[in-house]
């Protein structure tokens, strides 16, 4: 299962962030996981919400440069050696990590790590062998 990941592009510049934030809230949509990669100069938003392809309707009507990207979403035990676990699996078996982070949900002792593999469809392959959990929404 492919999870859906709204990529945004940002100028570095005070406010811009809180213009996401305020735009996605505004239009009912809940964050559920977000991590941003900056430079000097610009930044790369990465968020999970609830409704992905209002999501990108608002925040292009809106004028944010934004696409959408299929990442793995994964959950995990919260207890230690839990992210150990899938990092030994996609060693193992060869999956190429890009990028991970981790979501905002914190649920009865389940966290859920987001992976950016380069192939997607050969990661998800190894999820599902491997017996992770992988969902498509949250």
């Amino acid at each position: 299962m492919k999870v859906k990941q709204i990529s945004v592009f940002l100028e570095n510049t005070t406010g811009r962030l809180a213009e996401v934030t305020k735009t996605i809230a505004n239009a009912g949509i809940n964050l559920r996981a977000i991590s941003i990669a900056d430079t000097a100069d610009f930044g790369i938003l990465r968020i999970i919400v609830d409704k992905p392809e209002e999501g990108m309707k608002v925040l292009k009507a809106a004028e944010f440069t934004a696409k959408i990207t299929d990442v793995i979403g994964i959950i995990l035990d919260d207890q230690p050696g839990g992210l150990k676990k899938v990092m030994d699996i996609f060693n193992r078996d060869g999956v190429n990590i890009e990028y991970l982070y981790s979501s905002l949900i914190n649920n009865e002792g389940s966290v859920v790590i987001i992976f950016k593999v380069e192939d997607i469809d050969h990661g998800l392959e190894i999820v599902e062998k491997s017996g992770l959990e992988a969902i498509s929404s949250f």
